[in-house]
């Protein structure tokens, strides 16, 4: 039996709306409203990182995005979200998506990622709880975690996420 063939590849702005309707439907109704979003408002996603993935007929099965945020002052990645389309959940396409944006991050050189989401999935990736790094409320602080894509990089970055465009002094 032959595998479905799946084209993963940088998203551009054409894709933006079939993204986004992706979204609508993989995640609750609301969903903008979450703190993480407020980081976003206005920001583009970091270029070249932000994947999607079509499958043989040029259908949109999948996409990961990522956004710049600082904490501490400090360059971090935002993960988020990552959806896949229901009828292709379970193929392990999250967790390419996944895995192959976290290499092209580390290959542009970025140090470190942050996300909220579920430990014990994210776990797999090498994401671990930031007890130190703080979400804009109302975010669980147990579902705030990271990783390193340099080792050593989230030793001393602490404090609350905040917007790529705050000025620091």
């Amino acid at each position: 039996m032959n595998e479905p063939r799946i084209e993963l590849r940088p998203e551009t702005k054409e894709d933006w709306w079939e993204v986004e309707a992706l979204l609508d439907l993989c995640f609750a109704p609301g969903r903008t409203a979450l703190s993480s979003y407020r980081l976003r408002d206005d920001i583009p996603p970091v270029e070249g990182l932000s994947l999607v993935s079509h499958d043989e007929l040029g259908i949109l099965t999948g996409a990961i995005r990522f956004w710049p945020v600082r904490v501490a002052g400090q360059p971090v990645l935002l993960l988020g979200p990552v959806a896949v389309h229901p009828t292709h959940q379970g193929e392990g396409l999250g967790a390419l998506l996944i895995r192959s944006s976290l290499y092209r991050a580390a290959a542009k050189g970025w140090e470190r990622v942050l996300l909220v989401g579920d430990a014990p999935y994210y776990r797999r990736f090498g994401f671990t709880k930031l007890d130190k790094v703080v979400m804009p409320p109302p975010t669980n602080p147990d579902r705030v975690l990271g990783q390193e894509l340099v080792f050593g990089a989230w030793k001393g970055v602490e404090g609350p996420v905040t917007r790529w465009d705050t000025v620091t002094d």
